[in-house]
């Protein structure tokens, strides 16, 4: 199919989805475009900013150690896919080991602004981050990151690496160019005409697939609303949108290239069953082929990453803090204690 046809084909499926066809079949919960009515497992905050002309805010959780303070704060950096409450498990056990713990939800995802115009970098994510860290007098953090997150924290020890005293990387993508490796590039009109078609159903079926190694179970579903929830609210048009830019970034901007320039201790946990790959759905059968191969790209990035220590989890998808929450853990727990802050 031409790219023209290809445009041609999402687009109308967009339309539909917008005169209401689309969501005939997908009952479930209605959630806000700022994911209103959806509960976190912590208060929620917002930060309120000005940044590209715009007044904008994130929202964020800040929750107390619940164990004996050790002076440190931990900074949650969510997927694309993914929000601040997806991190639950991770705040539960980080505040009982004594973490001050701050997840952020970033400009275009879930709790936060989603604006009609903005310049999408992990350069400009990361200096929202930092302001809203500042505004909470924070320096000295241990970031980490998860898909995109990842992404996202590696810029972030680029930019502040004085600030970055560990780095936890929880299956980033990006650690493969994937436009180097011939996966076309899609517009951001593509990549909204894509987004439109969200349900549960082709949620569902990506998440059991990619997140979870194939396997499913009744917790996962959750997730799977959350995301379904956005698209089916009064604001399923700026969702889709914004995440469509997302994509662009994402796709736009690799980080592959600059691993060796970080400085601080860094954990690259790794779900060997992962095969996450942006746009491999429309990569030539070829170059499909080499896309996502994490049991490979874990160790290459650990080869990189100067002082990088890597742990990989086999039996595991894209999400091993969620498929198996006690080994993730256990090994980030063990691995924080044995690694002194930078």
């Amino acid at each position: 199919m031409t790219s023209t046809r290809l445009l041609t084909s999402l687009m109308l499926a967009a339309s539909l989805l917008t005169c209401g066809f689309a969501s005939a079949d997908d009952a479930g919960p209605v959630y806000g475009p700022e994911l209103q009515g959806f509960d976190y497992p912590y208060p929620v905050h917002n930060f309120n900013f000005e940044s590209q002309r715009r007044s904008l805010h994130m929202a964020y959780m800040d929750v107390a150690p619940t164990g004996k303070a050790n002076g440190e704060t931990a900074v949650l950096l969510h997927g694309k896919n993914f929000c601040g409450a997806t991190w639950e498990n991770s705040i539960a056990f980080l505040s009982q080991a004594g973490y001050r713990v701050v997840v952020p939800d970033q400009i275009g995802f879930c709790k936060a602004s989603k604006p009609e115009a903005y310049q999408f970098s992990f350069q400009q994510l990361a200096r929202n981050t930092h302001a809203l860290l500042e505004s909470l007098k924070i320096d000295r953090i241990t970031v980490v990151g998860h898909s995109t997150g990842g992404m996202l924290g590696i810029r972030y020890g680029l930019m502040y690496p004085k600030d970055v005293t560990r780095l936890v990387l929880v299956d980033p993508i990006g650690l493969e160019d994937w436009k180097a490796l011939g996966v076309p590039s899609l517009s951001v009109d593509q990549w909204n005409a894509r987004e439109m078609q969200s349900t549960a159903d082709r949620i569902r079926a990506y998440e059991q697939a990619t997140y979870y190694g194939g396997t499913w179970k009744p917790a996962y579903e959750k997730w799977v609303q959350m995301l379904a929830g956005l698209s089916r609210g009064e604001g399923r048009v700026a969702v889709a949108w914004n995440s469509a830019l997302l994509y662009d970034m994402i796709y736009t901007q690799p980080v592959v290239y600059e691993l060796d320039k970080l400085t601080m201790p860094t954990l690259l946990m790794i779900g060997d069953k992962d095969t996450t790959a942006i746009g491999k759905d429309v990569a030539p059968p070829e170059v499909k082929a080499k896309l996502g191969h994490y049991e490979v790209l874990g160790k290459q990035a650990a080869k990189a990453i100067p002082h990088a220590t890597l742990v990989e989890f086999p039996l595991l998808g894209h999400a091993p803090q969620m498929q198996d929450p006690d080994a993730y853990r256990s090994a980030l727990l063990d691995w924080l204690a044995r690694t002194p802050a930078q």
